[in-house]
């Protein structure tokens, strides 16, 4: 984010192994061996435990993600050291310079939370070796590399973002902040907009938390469907904790400004949480299909295992795509123009401003589009297709009416959000005005993670059942 006008660092150098040249040779030799060694060595385990059924168990699972872990950090930085010994190109751009300290980051912090992991895993089966199989289910084995995987993916996101501001000189000018212009409310009507704003934030907040909270309290609930329900719910009060409260606080007391780390970190967690919602409706899409088209094998089909690896799975493509979208942008020049005309810092608007050429970036945008929206809106699509060829094939009155209480909150939110969404990017070109952008960000920001509390889950019986225990149980704790 430096001005296109001034000279600015686009590639570093990189000095390598202090080695004689006359000694490059056999240690090219060495480190190619050791490395080779080191990715068919880790390959041939992950194939072994892939392939041997007597190898899936939890501690070979661990070892698998440990064995992938280690090559990918090998390949961070060695390809590169032995291309340097043999060429002496000894230049890395500046992105590429970014992107291997984000992945060594990753997965040095993986190995080390995976090695933890599998201590655990000695641990419980040395010291309670009768409950071994209750306490690392399956479950729990995908929830621990899970968690693995994403907490070292934020420990690798937060030490790149702080770099990258060091990483422009410091003693020429640059772009340090953004004014975010936000909503185009009338100076008198803005007490009224706060306090609307306002309650349909908390309302989404305690809705969400509410759901979350029956979910973990009711066995009951203890369902795929509600499981999935919980993690959207968990999604929908971070994806509007993301950019509201900065723009409550602009409109009450007109603090506009928002600082570099700050925009492009708002940026990359709501790509994040918008990513996650996106899949999570079409995994909750496939749920209702195999409870309504296979209703005897829904049990086995929707284990707890499959359930944890489609939620696992979601918020690791959301984190990849965000980060993507991130990296391609830190890499970008920015005129003396840092107004964006919005009320938080959305890729397209942050793009405008831009000096560079964003072809790249737009592209990627499309591209991951296919990805995160395209193909679970098809797979939504196609899910309710078999839906409605089930019901058709044999109709009923009764199953219509299941299959409507059971799928049409979810249409319904659906239709909200994917519309919204195709109405903001594939209009984002042609003429219509930033205040329609604004209205459609709006609605997919703000309202739809507010009714989606009362969509989901308020009219629902269990929901409702589990609401009413709830609230008798706390007036008894209050007697």
């Amino acid at each position: 984010m430096r001005p296109e006008n001034q000279s600015s660092v686009s590639q570093f150098l990189l000095l390598g192994l202090p080695i004689p040249p006359w000694q490059q040779g056999v240690f090219f030799t060495l480190f190619l061996g050791m490395y080779l060694t080191t990715v068919l060595g880790n390959l041939l385990i992950i194939l072994l435990i892939r392939l041997d059924p007597r190898l899936h168990t939890p501690m070979y699972f661990f070892l698998s993600h440990l064995a992938f872990s280690d090559l990918s950090l090998s390949s961070v930085t060695v390809p590169k050291m032995l291309r340097n010994m043999q060429t002496q190109q000894q230049s890395i751009p500046y992105v590429g310079c970014i992107s291997q300290l984000y992945f060594f980051i990753l997965f040095g912090s993986l190995d080390n939370f995976l090695l933890a992991v599998m201590a655990y895993d000695r641990y419980v089966a040395i010291c309670h070796p009768l409950h071994y199989s209750t306490i690392m289910s399956q479950a729990l084995c995908m929830l621990l590399v899970a968690g693995s995987w994403m907490v070292a993916c934020v420990h690798a996101l937060f030490h790149t973002l702080l770099l990258v501001p060091l990483m422009r000189p410091e003693n020429q000018s640059s772009v340090s902040q953004f004014l975010l212009l936000g909503l185009p409310i009338p100076p008198g009507q803005q007490g009224v907009f706060f306090t609307l704003f306002l309650g349909m934030y908390l309302t989404t907040v305690l809705g969400n938390l509410l759901i979350i909270l029956l979910i973990r309290l009711d066995s009951r609930l203890h369902t795929p469907m509600y499981f999935f329900l919980s993690h959207l719910a968990f999604s929908d009060v971070s994806f509007s904790s993301v950019t509201v409260p900065k723009m409550l606080m602009n409109i009450q007391i007109q603090h506009l400004r928002i600082s570099y780390p700050g925009c492009i970190s708002q940026m990359y967690f709501y790509i994040l949480f918008g990513c996650v919602d996106n899949l999570l409706l079409a995994v909750m899409a496939y749920d209702r299909y195999v409870a309504i088209c296979h209703p005897l094998h829904y049990t086995i089909i929707m284990r707890e295992g499959l359930c944890v690896l489609l939620v696992a799975g979601s918020w690791i493509l959301s984190c990849s795509s965000a980060l993507l979208h991130t990296l391609l942008l830190v890499r970008l020049s920015f005129c003396a123009d840092n107004i964006i005309r919005h009320f938080f810092c959305s890729l397209p608007s942050l793009l405008k401003l831009s000096c560079s050429n964003t072809s790249v970036n737009e592209l990627v945008i499309f591209t991951a589009g296919a990805v995160v929206v395209i193909f679970p809106l098809s797979g939504i699509l196609t899910s309710y297709g078999h839906i409605a060829a089930s019901i058709l094939r044999v109709p009923s009155t009764k199953g219509i009416c299941k299959a409507l209480s059971t799928c049409g909150s979810h249409l319904c939110v659906v239709s909200l959000f994917y519309g919204t969404i195709m109405v903001l990017y594939f209009s984002s070109s042609s003429n219509n005005s930033n205040d329609k952008d604004m209205i459609a960000s709006l609605m997919y920001t703000v309202v739809t993670p507010m009714l989606n509390p009362f969509i989901y889950s308020l009219r629902n019986k269990d929901m409702k059942l589990a609401l009413g225990i709830l609230f008798r149980n706390s007036v008894l704790v209050a007697k």
